[in-house]
């Protein structure tokens, strides 16, 4: 990797991780047969940022769209909701592939989710509750309105 390389890389990464840590939720993306569907989700990501954790009910309509596809983009933001967000926002487009984690996992993940939200033992250690690594495949980064970084994590990792 190059200098420059390394230096866009750390700043895109730094940036990332005061997004991904200051935020407890995300806008997660599934499909089924093409049409877009969009959810609320808490989420937390490991210290790598290789992975981001989610859970949801087995009962819902996400969960019936990733046991099809597994392909989603989450959309994690600063925004306040304030006129200043179009020169001061930051959101973070995360694209990957989620799987339900398996037991030998699971208590790994479980750790990760429950230090952001420890409020939300109860649901996720349901017998009716899947939690779902997203293996992060890129992370396109706009901040400032119109400065757009990528950083293709699979790329790094093999």
């Amino acid at each position: 990797m190059e200098r420059g390389d390394l230096i866009h890389r750390q700043k895109v990464e730094a940036t990332l991780r005061g997004l991904l840590s200051g935020q407890r939720l995300a806008v997660v993306a599934t499909h089924t047969a093409g049409q877009p569907y969009a959810n609320l989700v808490a989420f937390a990501e490991s210290p790598d940022l290789m992975s981001l954790f989610f859970a949801t009910a087995r009962s819902t309509r996400k969960y019936e769209n990733l046991a099809a596809d597994r392909r989603v983009a989450l959309l994690i933001d600063s925004r306040r909701n304030r006129e200043g967000d179009f020169h001061e926002a930051a959101a973070a487009t995360v694209i990957g592939v989620a799987t339900e984690t398996k037991v030998v996992e699971k208590e790994g993940a479980l750790g990760v989710f429950l230090a952001k939200h420890p409020y939300l033992e109860e649901f996720v250690r349901a017998p009716t509750c899947a939690l779902f690594r997203v293996c992060v495949k890129k992370y396109i980064l706009v901040r400032n309105f119109q400065d757009v970084m990528e950083w293709r994590v699979e790329a790094e990792s093999g």
